[in-house]
């Protein structure tokens, strides 16, 4: 098997194996995978455990963009902009078949505001230095038509271009899995902890875990525990000090995904202030757009958060405002949301507090028992997140210290040099060979698991997930690998039972598995969709 491949019995295997590991991370996210390959890398015997798939909460449903934030630049946060930038030019580096440059562009309705934009997307090209991405410029009212032809251009003076980075987040995670097993880190998911050991002097020595696949228990051993869990890391956090106050208030995004005919630009388009204060972007992604975000606080962390009427409404309705073509709610082939973990003081907002108000910085948290735990953030940072985190780990496990090397480390799949003229492969780097050597085994995997459409996926794709992809689910493969679920809620409706047989026969299960998957996919898929009433 080639050093990369996820293997969860494989990993099994190693994990009785193991009597104390150096570090262990609870959270299967960008910011626990980030960890993981960090540690790993270093050289410290590193296990990851994730209560479901990895990325599935909040690290799979993002914009989809690899940047520097604007709006926070326009907060006046420059450290927090300065260090996005380094890390998306260090991002573009590391994994090329995944993190690309994209054409953004302000329109301009308003002179005033206008030579604002474009003063602050200067300050915020100079800010990356020798990693930008490209130099902004003015557009003429013609150009920004001539991009946008969808555009209502009646009051349109013109617009500013800039770049920032586009990848497909949960792909990445998949990636960052690969390269944290290429040296020698452990990852299972579908493992949940359950609660933290503690030895003597009250000092945590490790975490008590399920398989929930097997319901199989384990005491697991370690010099130093991270709780990586984003929006969770309350619950984590609770296993340790009980009386511990609360520091995340979680903040739900929206996003919709509408047919490309409605956006037919391949530049993405910024609106910089809708009228609560938000930024909307409308970002092309696998021949559709994307379109949101939302920022809304809500009470309660869960893993499948279902986006709010008033969120969609509000994304229809702006964009709306700004395009010719009218769209409705059943003209939506996908919404979903995700929740950001914000930290928060106890003193840490009124009822006249926004959400864009609360930094996006990460924070390190150390309790009185050694557990670490790293709260807030975004997906551009994820490195820098990890490097803090893991020289803490070793301050805290008194660890033998060994500098971070990710800076430069490529990540799985970019060192592909097969060159594919399908840009369906491109994402999967280097396994593009390793998934068309399997067509060529058998060509009957080639089959299309939708006919007569521009979706390209083939059955081959769906074996190689199970196999190297640790895929257990349908939604593990139609979510987060395929990402049909977020491009197309209906279609991968209409595939799952095929991609359920797939998978049946890679996992020896039965038939009564095979029906339970569909129908739980079925309910689930059905909430991303708004069907003609």
């Amino acid at each position: 098997m080639m050093k990369g491949f996820l293997n969860r019995d494989k990993f099994l295997n190693i994990l009785d194996s193991v009597n104390i590991w150096d570090v262990i991370i609870i959270g299967g996210g960008a910011t626990g995978l980030g960890i993981a390959l960090d540690s790993s890398s270093r050289g410290y015997k590193t296990l990851l455990l994730e209560q479901s798939d990895f990325s599935k909460a909040t690290s799979s449903r993002s914009t989809k963009l690899i940047h520097g934030g604007i709006r926070y630049l326009a907060q006046g946060n420059i450290r927090l902009v300065y260090e996005a930038l380094r890390e998306r030019g260090f991002l573009l580096k590391n994994a090329p078949h995944l993190v690309k440059k994209q054409k953004f562009i302000i329109p301009i309705f308003n002179w005033k505001m206008g030579i604002m934009y474009w003063t602050g997307l200067k300050l915020y090209e100079w800010l990356s230095g020798s990693l930008s991405f490209g130099k902004s410029r003015f557009l003429s009212k013609d150009e920004i038509v001539k991009n946008f032809p969808e555009i209502k251009s009646k009051e349109l003076k013109g617009g500013v271009l800039y770049y920032d980075g586009q990848f497909d987040d949960s792909r990445l995670a998949i990636n960052l899995a690969q390269t944290c097993v290429q040296k020698g880190g452990i990852l299972l998911n579908y493992f949940k902890v359950k609660s933290l050991i503690k030895k003597v002097g009250n000092k945590i020595s490790g975490v008590i875990a399920c398989d929930l696949e097997t319901k199989k228990k384990y005491s697991i051993y370690s010099k130093i525990v991270i709780n990586a869990t984003g929006v969770f890391s309350d619950s984590i956090s609770r296993m340790d000090e009980s009386t511990c106050p609360i520091f995340i208030k979680p903040s739900q995004g929206t996003h919709i995904v509408l047919d490309k005919s409605f956006f037919s630009s391949s530049n993405a388009i910024v609106i910089p202030k809708t009228k609560d204060g938000r930024v909307l972007f409308c970002v092309p992604w696998y021949d559709h757009v994307l379109v949101g975000t939302t920022d809304t606080f809500i009470d309660n962390s869960v893993l499948e958060p279902k986006p709010l009427e008033e969120e969609i409404d509000f994304i229809l309705q702006t964009f709306n405002k700004y395009f010719v073509l009218h769209t409705k709610k059943s003209d939506i082939l996908s919404a979903f949301s995700g929740l950001r973990p914000l930290f928060v003081t106890k003193n840490y907002y009124s009822v006249t507090t926004k959400t864009k108000d609360i930094s996006r910085s990460h924070k390190l948290m150390i309790s009185s028992s050694g557990l670490i735990s790293i709260i807030g953030g975004k997906w551009t940072t994820y490195r820098k997140m990890a490097e803090d985190t893991v020289n803490k780990a070793i301050e805290i496990g008194k660890l033998n210290k060994m500098p971070s090397i990710t800076k430069n480390l490529k990540i799985y799949g970019s060192y592909s040099s097969y060159t594919s003229k399908n840009h369906h492969w491109d994402k999967y780097g280097e396994d593009e060979y390793h998934i068309k050597k399997l067509i060529e085994k058998n060509p009957l995997l080639g089959v299309s698991l939708i006919s007569k459409n521009s979706y390209s996926y083939t059955e081959a794709e769906v074996v190689w997930m199970v196999r190297y992809e640790m895929a257990r689910t349908i939604e593990d493969i139609l979510a987060r690998r395929f990402r049909l679920l977020f491009l197309n809620a209906k279609k991968a409706i209409d595939i799952a039972p095929r991609v359920a047989s797939l998978m049946a026969k890679e996992l020896s299960k039965d038939e009564k598995w095979e029906k339970s998957q569909v129908a739980a996919f079925k309910k689930l898929a059905i909430q991303y969709y708004y069907p003609e009433v």
